[in-house]
């Protein structure tokens, strides 16, 4: 009696969670005095942030041998972050999961007004916990439910201009209103720690995050955005190419379900050709792809109904799952063999830009389209016909090309002072060491020769950027207690991309050594005079330089103070520390 009583509770809970996931929808058409172009659908909303913990609460008691739900950090919103784990076999020890099995980490709500993958991921779990699809036998299933838990408690209802439904969602910034999605290398907000904490603990081999977007309107209702498959390099990055997305896609295909990739442009017809999306480390599958793991944004098009997002997006989450559990052997060979093949003294791209030799040709679905006279500005405006589908041949830009190579060093050499750096890699698992006496090191430094500044904010910074440098071999005498961080060791790409000033994404352009662009001591031109005349009288050099210089620049010339200051900074008195990067690089 006992055990039926048990069963028949089962039943009710289990269902109770799939009328928690159930989802009704309602189909308004736009009112207006001319015929609408696009039907919009009003829908109930989203669930909220409590309603969604409950939910994997809920199927964790259900199902306790075969889920986990785990706090893991805090976020700038003061709650912390959940993963959730998925295995049949009730083990959640990762270290002896990445053993024998392949993991997936699925990451949600980073934009919370995009909830399409918060709710799929929910049905996604409730189906393999209760058997609703085919178990995975090498796989696990892991997923951060909300990832910006600020910007889903900031419900509301306008927000997303564009976007058909659901009719609440949370807002894209987060409790301190940045954009998650850009904060992966600089890690500004409480967020992007704890996602490291989890992202490391995890060590996924394939890791999905969901979104929705919107540059153009087209048929498809899912895109997909791969990490760039050059800039993965090697043989992980042949396979992501040319195995694992055709093999994803031909398993949607087999699910009827259509997928082209990111449509990369924005106010005009893709028919014209686009790129593929350049996913730098600021962004999640940038971040992610530094550690050799496997990276794909879900973009479900903002235009289609709901429903249908979210059903794509389950789908493209169940390909891969099947396409991984099929392959995990193969992925986690070539994940393990992959910093084999970037070595100290080798060359290390660290910018990239398109390989326009090389083009591959898409049979895209779109809508054409057609120009038309804004009622609004008078102006012709863009709009696509959807009464006119096509299949066309278009161009897809997806091969890149180094653009700037730096030579990988054997290690560099971090002060002490510089504690937020050392801070971000021990979040990231980069094995550091600090000198435990004064020694003296061959070293390669870097001086910062010229750099671009953005005028304007963003996500908190005024970004660097075309930054260049020139460099010097000394030995100096390193003191006790700076850091030396060998290069050869899981986190290499992690380094390189932040600890080389020139790469695009680097603590330098973000802003952490501002501090050495402003020359802290300067002179009075009264006192200097009498200086500047000794150095021009007791170094040629300099003088047939100053010389040359009032020649060819006239401004220079006509400038007394500007004059005084060159000589100021070719002389002793002018400080070793202004635009000196003092990250040193150790070369053997």
């Amino acid at each position: 009696m006992k055990f039926l009583n048990l069963i028949l509770l089962q039943i009710i809970i289990l269902f109770s969670i799939n009328a928690k996931l159930s989802m009704d929808f309602i189909k308004k058409s736009q009112t207006s005095n001319t015929k609408p172009e696009l039907e919009i659908e009003i829908k109930y909303p989203s669930r909220t942030y409590q309603k969604i913990i409950e939910f994997y609460i809920d199927l964790e008691n259900l199902f306790p041998d075969k889920l986990e739900v785990k706090e893991m950090g805090i976020t700038d919103s003061g709650h912390p972050l959940h993963l959730v784990t998925y295995n049949p076999e009730g083990t959640f020890d990762f270290n002896t999961i990445n053993k024998e099995k392949a993991v997936i980490l699925i990451n949600n709500g980073i934009h919370p007004g995009e909830p399409d993958g918060i709710e799929a991921t929910m049905q996604f779990f409730s189906d393999l916990a209760n058997g609703t699809i085919e178990l995975p036998k090498n796989t696990i299933v892991t997923t951060i439910p909300v990832y910006n838990i600020g910007g889903a408690l900031n419900r509301n209802s306008t927000t997303r201009t564009n976007q058909n439904g659901p009719e609440e969602y949370g807002f894209r910034g987060n409790a301190r209103n940045y954009d998650l999605n850009r904060d992966f290398i600089k890690s500004d907000s409480r967020n992007a720690k704890a996602f490291a904490e989890i992202f490391h603990y995890v060590n996924p081999d394939v890791f999905i995050d969901n979104h929705v977007s919107n540059g153009a309107d087209y048929q498809y209702t899912l895109t997909h955005l791969f990490t760039q498959h050059n800039k993965l390099g090697g043989e992980l990055g042949d396979y992501l190419h040319k195995t694992f997305i055709p093999e994803v896609e031909k398993n949607l295909k087999q699910n009827e379900w259509d997928i082209t990739p990111y449509v990369n442009v924005f106010n005009r017809p893709p028919d014209e050709g686009f790129t593929q999306f350049m996913d730098s480390p600021r962004y999640s599958t940038g971040y992610t792809t530094l550690f050799n793991t496997l990276g794909m944004m879900v973009e479900t098009h903002m235009l289609k109904p709901y429903e249908d997002r979210v059903n794509g997006t389950y789908a493209i989450m169940k390909s891969l799952l099947e396409v991984t559990d099929a392959n995990y052997k193969t992925i986690k060979t070539l994940r393990k063999n992959a910093n084999n093949q970037i070595k100290t003294g080798g060359s290390y791209p660290v910018q990239w830009e398109i390989d326009s030799t090389k083009v591959t040709t898409l049979n895209f679905k779109g809508f054409e389209a057609e120009y038309k006279t804004s009622v609004v500005t008078g102006k012709q405006r863009l709009f696509y016909n959807r009464k006119e589908p096509f299949t066309k041949k278009v161009n897809y830009y997806n091969y890149f090309k180094p653009k700037l190579e730096i030579t990988i060093p054997k290690a560099y050499i971090i002060p002490q002072g510089w504690w937020n750096v050392i801070e971000l890699l021990k979040i990231n698992q980069i094995e550091i060491q600090q000198l435990k006496k004064d020694t003296l090191i061959n070293i390669e430094m870097y001086r910062i020769e010229d750099f671009k500044t953005h005028t304007s904010p963003y996500e908190g910074h005024y970004m660097h950027y075309n930054t260049t440098i020139s460099k010097q071999q000394e030995k100096i005498l390193i003191p006790q207690g700076d850091y030396l961080v060998m290069t050869d060791q899981p986190g290499m790409k992690y380094l390189l991309e932040t600890l080389e000033p020139e790469a695009v994404d680097s603590f330098f352009n973000w802003n952490f050594f501002d501090t050495i662009l402003q020359q802290k001591e300067g002179f009075s031109p009264y006192v200097f005079e009498e200086i500047a005349e000794e150095l021009l009288k007791n170094n040629p050099e300099i003088k047939q330089r100053f010389e040359s210089k009032k020649l060819e620049d006239n401004t220079f010339k006509d400038n007394g103070y500007a004059q005084l200051n060159w000589l100021h900074k070719q002389s002793e008195h002018y400080e070793k520390a202004h635009l000196r990067y003092p990250i040193l690089r150790v070369l053997n």
